[in-house]
């Protein structure tokens, strides 16, 4: 098997050349890349990626850590961060940790010393818990924000208010929020929109939770849809308004307007309903170029992005 000494030989240059030449080429001149590039060609050598990342005093892997692989909602995100991570040639593993309690805490740390750096989705777990797991490497938090640590944000809230205040003007008095998860801060940031809106609009506002974003605790929900007998309901997430929509329809109860995707909305041909979409691709990507810009230079002031979310309205 050819090493990387025998393609420096048959190209006429140093070992050191060599592994610049597939490492860092904008070091060397066109003309001597170009050389090391056909002898390793000749030979059928293979620069070993990984290899120079320990050389360097990194593994060349990066992690997203998610809090269960049950959410959908993750999906995207993942491949939007693969995506990036592909093309910077890092490996991008998946790894399950919810880090909502201490005793994670052992496991996050192995974690930390088989990686450069991490983007975390962590939804739950207090922010002195967060920046304790996450101070030993670079690392950027999806849809939520600490002081001090980098991160990327769909910006919901701002599209609940909006669309509270819509409901608001198309007549509807009596609003209900279904909350997500215990603790999340984006259950947060969306309900404390959704108060306000309603307040500037002068319509009633109930708010219900927390339920997890399943279709199952949508159904549970549903009970407490029929109680307060809403017109409009806007739930934390997509899965908890199905499972509302399903049982209202089961039961025979009328259904009030029920805020959802715009995909979904168009595959039931719903009308004169709001549709709120989050890029999950774009989240991913955008973590992943800032952790990668983290990973280079770990100096960096961190920054907090919040992404625009587009709210539509069927057959308007």
């Amino acid at each position: 098997m050819a090493t990387i000494a025998d393609v420096a030989a048959l190209a006429g240059v140093s070992k050191a050349t060599a592994s610049r030449a597939f490492s860092r080429p904008g070091v060397v001149s066109p003309a001597t890349a170009q050389r090391v590039r056909d002898a390793a060609e000749k030979l059928g050598f293979v620069a070993n990626a990984a290899a120079r990342q320990l050389a360097g005093g990194r593994t060349g892997i990066v992690a997203l850590v998610v809090p269960t692989l049950a959410n959908s909602f993750f999906t995207p995100i993942i491949a939007g961060a693969q995506a990036r991570a592909d093309a910077e040639g890092l490996q991008l593993t998946v790894v399950v940790h919810p880090l909502a309690k201490i005793d994670e805490l052992p496991g996050f740390a192995r974690l930390s010393r088989q990686v450069d750096g991490y983007i975390v989705v962590a939804p739950r777990g207090t922010d002195d818990l967060v920046a304790s797991a996450t101070r030993s490497k670079p690392v950027v938090l999806i849809d939520r924000e600490i002081d001090g640590i980098a991160s990327v944000a769909a910006d919901t809230a701002t599209a609940f208010g909006e669309l509270a205040e819509r409901l608001a003007a198309d007549g509807h008095r009596r609003l209900l929020h279904i909350g997500g998860p215990e603790g999340s801060w984006q259950d947060r940031q969306r309900t404390a929109a959704v108060r306000a809106a309603s307040e500037r609009a002068g319509v009633r506002i109930d708010v219900i939770g927390p339920y997890a974003s399943t279709f199952a605790a949508g159904v549970r929900a549903a009970e407490e849809v029929r109680r307060l007998r809403p017109t409009a309901v806007i739930p934390y997430a997509t899965a908890i308004g199905l499972g509302v929509q399903y049982a209202l329809l089961a039961s025979g109860d009328e259904l009030p307007v029920v805020s959802s995707e715009h995909e979904i909305v168009a595959a039931l041909g719903l009308e004169d309903t709001p549709a709120i979409d989050v890029d999950g691709e774009e989240l991913g990507c955008v973590a992943a170029e800032l952790l990668i810009a983290r990973i280079a230079d770990p100096a960096l002031d961190p920054v907090q992005r919040r992404l625009p979310v587009p709210l539509e309205w069927a057959s308007r």
